[in-house]
């Protein structure tokens, strides 16, 4: 008779338990929480390669130089931009993903007649971030499609202009400028909510750090609005050319 060996077997129930703690609404908030992060160093950097066209000329396409060949030969040309691009496209496409599925179950939830309906968060920000979400995902298609890819030629030939040119010619025109308005201010809402979300989801709800919160995140979203309406403001007003 052979002694009987105690052997461990996998089953779909005793792997079920960690399938559930990937999948629970912690889980796809800290998702968003961290692609959210990533997400906002990349728009400040922007931000801050932006800014650089009040600088002049020189200063700007020196900059969109820098990027094209940065760490070259250890990157090849453009590899940076690449790295980049890939990043952000992860960390959207993961974002989307995660938003979707805490969206659709709260919409379930709420469908529940025995789940009490709860507005968390009234604010302007928090009604519209799908929306708003959307609209900047358009407007990400639109911005590559117009100033990288250089598809969107109205009014002059962007092939043949320098990164400064194109800068300065695109926000000479009012309507160009009210459009970055509106898509900047809605940046501005969706990252305030962002920010109060992220690090609400990190740990930081705690009663007493709210108002601290709630301030971030505002000096944050209201310096990107800002930052990134700076130079379109001034190029409209001729103070840049």
């Amino acid at each position: 008779m052979l002694d009987s060996v105690p052997t461990s077997v996998i089953t779909s129930k005793s792997l079920a338990p960690k399938r559930r703690a990937r999948n629970t609404t912690v889980a796809w908030k800290i998702l968003m929480a961290v692609t959210g992060i990533v997400f906002v160093i990349f728009v400040l950097a922007h931000m801050y390669g932006n800014l650089k066209v009040i600088q002049g000329p020189e200063a700007y396409n020196g900059y969109a130089e820098w990027l094209r060949i940065a760490f070259y030969p250890v990157l090849p040309e453009r590899g940076l931009l690449w790295l980049m691009r890939i990043a952000l496209i992860l960390s959207l496409g993961v974002h989307v993903l995660a938003a979707l599925r805490l969206w659709n179950r709260a919409r379930i939830a709420r469908g529940t007649p025995y789940v009490k309906k709860k507005d968390v968060v009234t604010t302007y920000a928090a009604r519209t971030m799908r929306w708003g979400g959307v609209i900047i995902f358009g407007f990400l298609v639109f911005h590559l499609a117009q100033f990288t890819w250089l598809m969107v030629n109205i009014g002059a030939d962007y092939q043949a202009m320098m990164p400064y040119d194109r800068m300065v010619f695109t926000f000479q025109q009012w309507y160009w400028v009210g459009l970055y308005a509106i898509v900047m201010v809605t940046l501005g809402l969706h990252v305030r909510h962002g920010l109060w979300s992220l690090m609400a989801t990190l740990g930081g709800n705690r009663q007493k750090w709210e108002r601290t919160i709630n301030w971030v995140a505002i000096l944050v979203s209201a310096a990107l609005v800002v930052g990134f309406m700076l130079p379109p403001v001034l190029i409209f007003l001729d103070v840049v050319n």
